[in-house]
């Protein structure tokens, strides 16, 4: 996977790389889709929602330019993957998953493989987590058709979001920037097609 699907297709960050190579796909994913875990494709994990293409997961990372001193906000657990290699790049992780079957099984997953720096919650996403802001990164994965303002006000100075948005058939990632003095930059990036955030 690694090799022949990120590698291959330009992502070179050795951090993302080494999370990539450490986190085990297979078990974030359904036992029927099993064997399909490593193949560059999104999974269903239940309640119309996916898990992300391994690609989409390293490049979305890559860009966010996490490193180990960053609390990171996660919109959209999901199963919980993207979380582990957020978790295993950076010093805190909180996530929010809006549906509480998905945000339970996540979490029960995420402590049993010892992703321990890692808090989750069942929470809108789009209101983003104010008990915890500001936070150095957030990571969007699922697309609103706007950028949602509280998750830009709840950005840390000198901080960095990464977020696909659109409409289902015509959706963009933006990397969201906020410098030393509070103003915001916007930067149009891949074309990708991502559940919408509800």
């Amino acid at each position: 996977m690694v090799d022949n699907q990120l590698r291959r297709r330009g992502i070179n960050n050795t951090s993302v790389l080494d999370a990539m190579l450490s986190v085990p796909r297979h078990l974030f994913v359904s036992k029927i889709y099993r064997s399909m875990s490593y193949t560059d494709n999104p999974l269903p994990i239940g309640q119309g929602q996916t898990i992300s293409q391994p690609y989409i997961v390293a490049l979305m990372t890559e860009l966010l330019k996490v490193d180990v001193k960053h609390k990171v906000l996660e919109i959209g657990t999901g199963c919980g993957y993207q979380t582990a290699i957020l978790s295993t790049l950076t010093k805190k992780v909180i996530t929010l998953e809006v549906l509480n079957t998905l945000s339970m099984k996540a979490q029960k997953k995420l402590k049993m493989l010892g992703y321990d720096n890692v808090n989750c919650y069942c929470a809108d996403g789009k209101n983003g987590f104010p008990k915890e802001a500001p936070y150095d990164r957030i990571l969007v994965s699922a697309a609103p058709e706007i950028i949602p303002e509280d998750l830009i006000k709840q950005l840390a100075p000198n901080g960095c979001m990464v977020i696909p948005v659109g409409s289902l058939y015509d959706q963009f990632i933006y990397i969201i920037t906020k410098d030393k003095n509070n103003q915001v930059h916007m930067k149009k990036s891949t074309p990708v097609r991502f559940v919408p955030l509800v």
